[in-house]
């Protein structure tokens, strides 16, 4: 039962920041394209491989993998958002927004996940 408290708290915890960063469609696109989305990926994405260094090379309590990767990085990282945007700008006829939107979401955030995960070993001098 701990356990779903541990990833109710991170999850609502990365709502939070997620509502906070997806502002950030208005202020740099006026709604058009759904740039709060992709740098909440982007960024989740980034973070998560940075953070799986250490998760794989050091011990910490079950606990905080729970809240960070399930939680707190499950609630902040918006798939679904970035689907139902897409299918908004799919129906709405924008068919090169939505296509751009889906390009720079799969790519940055793979790229991102890799850049994470490199960074870590590099810059904690990990690297095999």
């Amino acid at each position: 039962m701990f356990k779903f408290l541990v990833i109710g708290l991170g999850g609502g915890a990365g709502a939070i920041l997620r509502y906070i960063v997806s502002n950030l469609d208005y202020r740099f696109s006026n709604g058009v394209f759904p740039v709060g989305t992709l740098v909440v990926n982007i960024t989740g994405s980034f973070i998560i491989g940075f953070l799986w260094v250490f998760f794989d090379r050091f011990i910490f309590p079950p606990n905080l993998r729970l809240f960070l990767f399930i939680g707190l990085l499950g609630g902040y990282t918006t798939f679904s958002t970035f689907s139902l945007e897409t299918f908004n700008l799919i129906r709405d006829g924008e068919y090169h927004i939505a296509l751009i939107n889906t390009i720079l979401s799969f790519s940055l955030t793979l790229i991102a996940v890799f850049a994470g995960f490199f960074l870590s070993r590099i810059f904690f001098n990990l690297y095999k």
